[in-house]
């Protein structure tokens, strides 16, 4: 009896759930060799989502110099010059938000390539890989099951190639200017209400995401057990029907459905948890930064513009928390939701 080839550890674990071991794992697949074409494709997305975030950069210091120039200080010899300005100055905020506009689209269709590269060799590898597998282990698969598992995986790797391509460097940059802004333009406090607000936020939703992993797990599986009693009954029709077993086949599919329906309410409901605990954190920090802007205003020591600055900068600051909130709490599929599924696909010795 020879072991099949594929019957080796696999290079990710299912139950760890490593970000930096899968993206280490797809990296051939996110940065292909024999694919230059495409490596052009990942170099003019990232450089699209640079402009974006500079031109994002920009943006608030537009809207602070409209207000500046409204507030009335002014003398008379400068009203047609004030007339001017703030004109300009609208004309630059929408600018610069078109300019972010366009460069995020421009990333998306420029990196649209890549990922589908990337899923489309993942499914092929995929496939040739179960007909590798023994001929036991097809006598008792799990068709519908199998396809959706299949489904969710190809669609997880396309996330996951995105979020490690375009969101992780250019996030950190973001933050870099974004921290070097406000110790120039307010201080240190007020970087150290904004670290302490990231830090919060981001550790609130990583343990309130990891409490979420095993509810989504059970929905999943529950959801690839009706899939497959649904596809795999319908295979069997004539069977059914010969036995006259529609019942018995119709409660089998709701007992999962059931399963399906109570794991999917405890999602909403602990997904509505983890919003407000984000929300009531980021508010909390915006509302300090915010008075702490509003006395320097009153001070004399920060013009009214400069209050808008640090509400911006506030929400680009949380750019970073937002990138976990994306990963971990959203519906998009990931390799933690496939473990029993995938447990239960590993190679078998062959005959």
């Amino acid at each position: 009896m020879t072991i099949d080839s594929t019957n080796k550890k696999p290079s990710v674990s299912a139950d760890e759930g490593s970000v930096f071991a899968t993206v280490k794992n797809l990296w051939s697949y996110m940065w292909p060799d024999d694919r230059p074409d495409l490596r052009l494709r990942v170099v003019l997305a990232i450089g699209a989502l640079l402009l974006s975030k500079v031109a994002t950069t920009f943006i608030p210091f537009a809207y602070k110099g409209i207000i500046d120039s409204l507030d009335g200080s002014a003398p008379d010899s400068g009203i047609v010059l004030g007339l001017a300005i703030p004109i300009v100055l609208v004309i630059a905020y929408v600018l610069g938000n078109v300019l972010d506009a366009g460069f995020q689209q421009l990333r998306d269709v420029l990196f649209a390539s890549v990922g589908q590269n990337a899923v489309r060799k993942l499914a092929l590898r995929t496939f040739h890989h179960l007909h590798r597998m023994s001929l036991r282990f097809h006598l008792a698969r799990c068709t519908g099951g199998l396809s959706r598992v299949i489904e969710r995986g190809t669609k997880g790797i396309e996330t996951i190639v995105r979020f490690t391509m375009l969101n992780i460097a250019p996030t950190l940059v973001e933050f870099i200017i974004t921290a070097v802004i406000f110790v120039w333009m307010f201080g240190f406090s007020y970087l150290g209400v904004l670290v302490v607000m990231i830090w919060g936020y981001l550790y609130f939703t990583i343990k309130a995401s990891n409490w979420r992993i095993s509810i989504r797990r059970d929905m999943n599986e529950s959801d690839t057990d009706a899939n497959g009693k649904a596809i795999d009954s319908l295979l069997n029709f004539e069977t059914v029907k010969y036995f006259a077993n529609e019942k018995m086949e119709a409660e089998r599919y709701d007992a999962s459905m059931a399963g399906y329906e109570r794991s999917a309410i405890r999602i909403w409901t602990s997904l509505g948890f983890l919003n407000f605990g984000r929300a009531l954190i980021f508010y909390a920090g915006f509302l300090i930064i915010s008075v702490m802007a509003i006395n320097g205003v009153m001070n004399r020591t920060l013009t009214p513009g400069d209050f808008c600055p640090a509400q911006h900068l506030s929400h680009a600051g949380l750019s970073p928390a937002e990138l976990h909130r994306l990963r971990l709490s959203r519906t998009a599929p990931g390799p933690h939701r496939y473990r029993g599924n995938v447990q239960a696909a590993r190679p078998e010795p062959r005959n």
